[in-house]
């Protein structure tokens, strides 16, 4: 298990590192800029002068922020339609993503399992700590390749939404508080605008958040469920702990140095992302390790 867990902890950070290139890298024209998507582009132009990707995905992304930044302004148009992009996810993948959550509640079964054949390193044991692994899976109705395949579901749709934000000409040519979104927070700093230090700041926070907030529920729930059996939490480990922090700290040095508009849909993706955990969660609630036979 521990082999298989390395493999999957470097299979996702080789996709936040190509997610970061990729979408840090939009088409540029002859001078290195990006090519932008404007009120007048259309479908046609992107289709047949850029990838199919671009033209299925980013473009009507980028086009729906032009639409709604004059009625709304840039920061709230960026946040309808991350907003709906992630309920369009939410409502594909519930079903996995209630089961990403459930295996952290089942965390503190894993770790009797893992500690009950600890040290013991020869065949026969091998094949009975997976079987009772499999057969806690199955208890719980839990597909552990199916909580990983999600990644790779929602991949392509987050990474067209990152690359129209960085496109769109309302964002380009739009403001913040005053701040101009094409620059990034560390020019802006260098410039003595300060206010780009608290956008970071909200940025880092809603950052660890989203990606620490399923643990913690976890933790609650396993001190709650403990409480009511009159014993004391079990200390759980995480497996994955490595993996988020690794994925963080490349999001965070590439943050100061990319233009506003990406810090703030960031921020925007963050919020949203802790809803849909806490909409997920009250899901799970409902029964027992939510519907556990």
């Amino acid at each position: 298990m521990k082999s298989n867990n390395k493999k999957i902890l470097l299979l996702l950070i080789v996709v936040v590192g190509l997610f970061l290139v990729s979408g840090c890298s939009s088409p540029t024209d002859g001078k290195g800029q990006i090519i932008r998507i404007t009120t007048d582009t259309t479908f046609k132009q992107i289709f047949d002068t850029e990838s199919w990707f671009s033209a299925l995905f980013v473009y009507p992304l980028s086009k729906a922020i032009n639409y709604l930044a004059p009625k709304t302004g840039v920061a709230l148009a960026i946040s309808i339609v991350t907003v709906a992009v992630n309920a369009v996810i939410l409502m594909a993948t519930m079903k996995s993503n209630i089961q990403t959550q459930q295996m952290q509640l089942l965390q503190p079964e894993m770790d009797r399992i893992t500690k009950k054949y600890e040290g013991k390193t020869d065949e026969a044991s091998n094949m009975k700590k997976a079987q009772e692994i499999q057969a806690l899976y199955k208890t719980y109705n839990i597909n552990p390749f199916g909580t990983i395949l999600i990644t790779f579901v929602q991949f392509p749709i987050i990474l067209a939404m990152f690359q129209s934000v960085q496109r769109a000409e309302a964002v380009a040519n739009g403001t913040f508080m005053g701040l101009s979104l094409a620059q990034s927070p560390w020019a802006g700093i260098q410039a003595g605008q300060y206010l780009y230090i608290a956008i970071f700041a909200v940025m880092l926070v809603t950052q660890v958040g989203s990606m620490f907030l399923p643990q913690y529920l976890a933790k609650q729930k396993a001190k709650k469920d403990a409480e009511k059996r009159h014993k004391k939490p079990e200390a759980t480990s995480n497996p994955n702990q490595n993996m988020m922090y690794y994925m963080l700290i490349p999001i965070l040095v590439l943050s100061i140095t990319w233009p506003t508009a990406m810090s703030i849909y960031w921020i925007i993706n963050s919020i949203v992302i802790i809803c849909k955990t806490l909409i997920v969660q009250a899901v799970i609630a409902k029964t027992p390790l939510g519907g556990a036979k």
